[in-house]
């Protein structure tokens, strides 16, 4: 059966090829509009410089991701490697958008070597990460992930200064293969065969990476010198793929796993049929994408590889076995474990008074501190807001981290801010004209179904923090695809949707601050009746049915509540600050562990890390401002990865 898998996909992609071209041109055309188009004849003009080059340069990226993805599989022994999954094709993207904004001057040349350097970077921070966990699976898809996540963050950034010039580009770098002469097809094609033609000579100690390190230097191959060069290699190859069709995912990795399945086990073999497979994949990807427009409208043909990836990819990551990422801190016995006393507690009141002041009263002019008026209109609801959204996303990352007892867990990591955020966009687009009343339970709904599949998915495993992490991610995938599509659909609402997905309060109005201040202190003060659940369901399972306590009617009581604090913060802040992370831990490490101490602390520290983010944006490039979700987004993915490194 498997023997058939690959000839009725080859069919499968004829077919919707012959479909399009069909439709496009009439049969007996075809080679005269191949060699010789008739300049009269738009049919003819079209299928010769957009219809012949997009087939033949999906063909080209299909083949260069299947190559690529099969070449980090085998040198870092990971089945899960792949340029998208390893964060390069995200560095290289953000390469080529600094380039386009800052290096415009050096033409195509400056383009291909900024999208190369992102790349490396990306890749380099990645496996420096992985490094100290033998080259983790989890630890890398983890890591290059989160890495690609930070720089989705900075392009962001970059977009809400740039909208207009980087418009075009992002329409593009989200996997659009639409082509208007053969440019992109003479660039790559010639560095894809000297790719391959390295990749020959290395064959021999690139098939010996295959076997245990130790192994490898008693034949005395330099181990780090091969796998070096031939990281580089595929780090080169992903990057020349980016530059000129974008992000397209998921192909290198399926092409290796397929190749597997048709029985594809020497490198060789492996390598020839992992090009062929992401050929066949892309184009047939690329064609139904095609076929799709005729009927719907077009979408990016990363954007439908990532729709129907994502699923695969959480069906391979739960059977990874043998691999955890320990969520866990160190042992407690090493800490010294602090009591939340009343002097310590009026301490932490006065601080945050002081913060509050001076967010209110400092800024780019010495006026400020007299223009009360001014004051009033338009910092307090910014204050207000970023308070409130700061202790809701803290409680709820707190919330979050107990119950499942996973230390690396949170609403941004997991993909829940992404679910609330995801379904309000939806409710924008979908329900026109006021839309303010269903906003919060939209999100609410969002982000309530994405742990309840959280949970769902990661129960077999005994709610293990590799798996819950690894299906928040697959999640965030989705999420984050259709986002995506919202803001290439040209839609007049982008604009705002942006901005408001990059966590800025600068719009936030005096009625709007009182709600999300109202609703939080409503919702922070359920917290401590959990507090006898919060204690013991870090504990594990066993003991807490042990012990007499409601295992799914705790959990449920716990995840509404912190799909409501979620989003009710997305509502201000967008679906990515990283302060339900940081906060948890910034109270652990503070020696608070106990439930309600922690929960107090980190509720204080959340709501004090925001307001700070809100005031550095304000003011740091001033009269420009950087939204406070954005900027909290910049200190929270290195602490990730840092968490990452050390556990």
């Amino acid at each position: 059966m498997r023997i058939l898998i690959f000839p009725l996909m080859l069919l499968l992609a004829l077919l919707l090829t012959f479909n399009n071209f069909h439709s496009q041109l009439a049969l007996p055309l075809w080679r005269q509009a191949f060699f010789s188009p008739d300049e009269r004849d738009v049919s003819q003009m079209l299928f010769h410089y957009s219809m012949l080059p997009r087939t033949l340069l999906s063909l080209l990226v299909g083949a260069g991701l299947g190559l690529a993805g099969a070449l980090f599989q085998q040198i870092l022994r990971n089945p899960l490697a792949e340029p998208s999954t390893l964060g390069v094709s995200a560095g290289a993207q953000l390469g080529l958008t600094l380039a386009t904004l800052y290096a415009a001057s050096w033409g195509e040349t400056g383009q291909q070597l900024a999208t190369l350097a992102g790349a490396i970077v990306i890749g380099l921070l990645v496996m420096l990460v992985a490094s100290g966990k033998r080259m983790s699976p989890v630890t890398l898809i983890l890591a290059g992930l989160m890495l690609g996540m930070y720089c989705g963050a900075v392009k962001s950034l970059l977009a809400l200064f740039n909208h207009d010039r980087l418009q075009s580009l992002f329409i593009w770098s989200s996997g659009m293969l639409n082509q208007n002469d053969w440019s992109n097809v003479t660039f790559l094609w010639p560095r894809m065969l000297l790719a391959v033609l390295l990749i020959a000579l290395m064959i021999r100690p690139l098939n010996l990476l295959g076997l245990e390190d130790g192994v490898v230097r008693n034949l005395g191959m330099r181990l780090a010198l091969v796998r070096f060069s031939g990281l580089m290699l595929a780090v080169v190859l992903s990057a020349m793929l980016v530059s000129v069709a974008g992000v397209i995912g998921f192909i290198g990795l399926f092409a290796p796993v397929i190749a597997r399945l048709f029985g594809a086990r020497r490198l060789p073999a492996r390598l020839a049929l992992s090009t062929l497979t992401g050929a066949v994949l892309l184009l047939i990807s690329d064609q139904a994408v095609m076929l799709l427009a005729t009927v719907w409208i077009e979408i990016p043909t990363g954007a439908a590889t990532a729709l129907v990836g994502a699923p695969v990819m959480l069906w391979l990551l739960t059977r990874l076995r043998h691999q955890q990422v320990s969520g866990s801190e160190r042992s407690p016995a090493r800490q010294k474990e602090r009591a939340l006393t009343p002097a310590l507690l009026m301490a932490i009141v006065l601080l945050m008074v002081v913060m509050i002041v001076l967010a209110l009263f400092s800024g780019d002019a010495l006026s400020s501190w007299v223009d009360s008026q001014a004051v009033w209109q338009f910092r307090w609801p910014r204050v207000v807001a970023a308070l409130a959204a700061g202790a809701m996303l803290a409680a709820a990352g707190t919330l979050i981290q107990r119950m499942t007892g996973n230390a690396m867990a949170s609403p941004e990591v997991l993909g829940v801010s992404a679910g609330a955020a995801c379904a309000m966009v939806l409710l924008m687009f979908l329900v026109p004209g006021d839309n303010v009343i269903w906003q919060f339970p939209a999100g609410c709904l969002g982000a309530a179904l994405t742990l309840m599949v959280i949970l769902l998915l990661a129960q077999r495993g005994g709610l293990s923090p590799t798996r819950m992490l690894l299906t928040g991610v697959a999640l965030s995938t989705v999420y984050g695809t259709f986002l995506t599509l919202f803001l290439v659909s040209g839609d007049p609402r982008i604009s705002s949707v942006l901005s408001w997905l990059s966590g800025s309060t600068y719009r936030v109005t005096a009625t709007q601050a009182s709600w999300t201040a109202a609703l939080a202190l409503l919702l922070l003060l359920l917290t401590p009746l959990l507090a006898r659940w919060l204690t013991i369901l870090p504990l594990g399972s066993f003991t807490a049915q042990a012990i007499g306590i409601p295992l799914k009617r705790s959990r449920i009581l716990i995840l509404l509540l912190a799909s409501a604090l979620i989003a009710a913060a997305t509502l201000c802040v967008g679906p990515l600050s990283f302060i339900g992370l940081m906060a948890p831990h910034l109270a652990r490490m503070a020696g608070f562990r106990r439930a309600m101490p922690q929960l107090m602390v980190a509720i204080a520290a959340g709501a004090g890390l925001m307001l700070l983010a809100d005031g550095i944006g304000r003011v740091i490039i001033f009269p420009y401002q950087i939204p406070a979700g954005l900027l909290a987004t910049f200190l929270g993915a290195p602490w990730f990865i840092w968490l990452l490194r050390r556990a």
